[in-house]
């Protein structure tokens, strides 16, 4: 087993990460290769679990702007986080990864309800765990989710995998001259209101003691990094 400094983890992951060239919709091609990067740092002995969001399939803030009620629009993005779940469960079971999906909101017909017990118990036999459905509440995002689901199966750290290699104080994308930060306090990042991760996520981390590591899902050897201690992206602690 490789010399690991976390081992279990959740690992959350923006629903773009399975969209294709547009943005949108889940590219299979794409959700393979998202599978290949979760087997890879199970291979190296260390638990996941995966939360992830619904941006490729569904914008909540777009319904908002229309005039849709916010219960409304929050509960159709936790269904559109079911639909992600599956098609990466799918890649992951296609390359012999036993998974299993569990969602906030029950539909028995295809996943089973999240239970805590059940989740750290399947983590504990080496099953990739997808947790699927947010917190099942509206008025909570999926990175509130992930930090709530990291505190309640034990995880030691919360990966934030984008397409951004650390955080920044404005977006680099649009600003070349962006300062980036390797470490951060969890009271600096909250100060920054930074975009890459909500503020109640944080507050949760805080709250918890649980570190926060940000870093770019496509960088090569990204995660591998994180579990085992190296440096790499930004640690909010």
């Amino acid at each position: 087993m490789a010399d690991l400094k976390y081992r279990r983890i959740v690992l959350k992951l923006g629903g773009e990460a399975l969209a294709g060239p547009s943005g949108f919709g889940i590219d299979p091609d794409r959700a393979e290769e998202v599978a290949g990067k979760v087997r890879k740092i199970k291979d190296l002995g260390v638990e996941v679990a995966v939360v992830l969001g619904a941006g490729n399939i569904w914008r909540g803030k777009e319904g908002l702007e229309h005039g849709m009620d916010r219960a409304t629009a929050d509960h159709m993005g936790m269904l559109a986080t079911v639909m992600n779940s599956l098609a990466l469960q799918d890649a992951l079971e296609r390359m012999g990864v036993i998974t299993r999906v569990q969602t906030a909101i029950e539909m028995r017909a295809i996943a089973e309800p999240y239970i805590r017990r059940r989740a750290i118990h399947q983590l504990e036999k080496g099953y990739v765990v997808i947790l699927g459905g947010g917190t099942g509440n509206p008025y909570f995002t999926t990175d509130t989710a992930a930090a709530l689901r990291a505190m309640e199966i034990g995880a030691e750290v919360l990966i934030k995998a984008t397409k951004v290699d650390a955080v920044y104080d404005r977006d680099p994308l649009l600003n070349p001259d962006a300062r980036r930060f390797d470490r951060l306090s969890y009271i600096e990042a909250l100060n920054m209101r930074i975009g890459v991760i909500d503020s109640t996520a944080i507050t949760l981390c805080m709250d918890n003691d649980l570190p926060i590591y940000v870093v770019d899902l496509w960088e090569p050897e990204s995660l591998e990094r994180v579990v085992r201690g190296e440096p790499v992206g930004t640690l909010i602690s």
